[in-house]
């Protein structure tokens, strides 16, 4: 069975994690190719501290939605 807020934050954070790689990929590689461009290096940084916001918040949902099932199951007990 599976739990949508659960799933809904799992998703997040998998998603989170794919495009901070990507961005400090980006980040890496920017100066071994060259491209010295410091607005892109920029939208690099931007995009990655908005990923790691991203994946934070995606483990708040999941601690949430832990914190309601145990208070559920205590009351249920």
């Amino acid at each position: 069975m599976a739990i949508p807020g659960i799933q809904t934050g799992l998703n997040g954070i998998h998603n989170g994690l794919d495009n901070l790689k990507r961005d400090a990929h980006e980040i890496a590689t920017a100066s071994a190719k060259g491209n010295e461009d410091p607005g892109d290096l920029a939208r690099s940084l931007v995009d990655l501290n908005t990923d790691r916001t991203q994946v934070q918040a995606a483990v708040k949902v999941v601690q949430a939605v832990d914190e309601s099932l145990g208070t559920l199951l205590d009351v249920l007990a």
